[in-house]
């Protein structure tokens, strides 16, 4: 007698509640396509979702274009749009975040570092 099972993980996404017509400006592309969304991950046994990778799902801003998810947290921008407390970085408005690009931060013409430890960049 022979059984086969199939095992693997399946993303769900869909908009973020209170952010649906919201899009914003994708840090890896440009384009003004990024849009934020709740993505949850499973791990399903044949198909079936059966145990969560975390409690609660990632806010995140996902393009559609180049495939790049970014945490919210990491977007003050995002934040003070969708209504959180956060406000963007002394010197800089909402919407013009010196994000690196080059070495160097976009906008500003400063010499810059590498991007800081602990910001996912790219998810495929």
């Amino acid at each position: 007698m022979f059984f086969f099972f199939t095992c693997g993980t399946h993303t769900f996404t869909s908009r973020l509640s209170g952010a649906e017509n919201h899009t914003f400006q994708c840090q890896n592309c440009g384009n003004f396509s990024a849009r934020p969304m709740k993505r949850w991950e499973w791990f399903t046994f044949c198909f079936i979702p059966v145990i969560p990778f975390s409690f609660k799902p990632y806010k995140e801003l996902g393009c559609h274009i180049c495939s790049f998810w970014q945490d919210i947290k990491y977007r003050p921008d995002v934040q003070a749009q969708m209504g959180g407390a956060a406000a963007p970085p002394p010197g800089q408005q909402a919407g013009q975040q010196g994000y690196q690009m080059g070495g160097h931060e976009h906008g500003t013409g400063k010499p810059g570092g590498p991007p800081p430890a602990g910001v996912p960049h790219q998810y495929q």
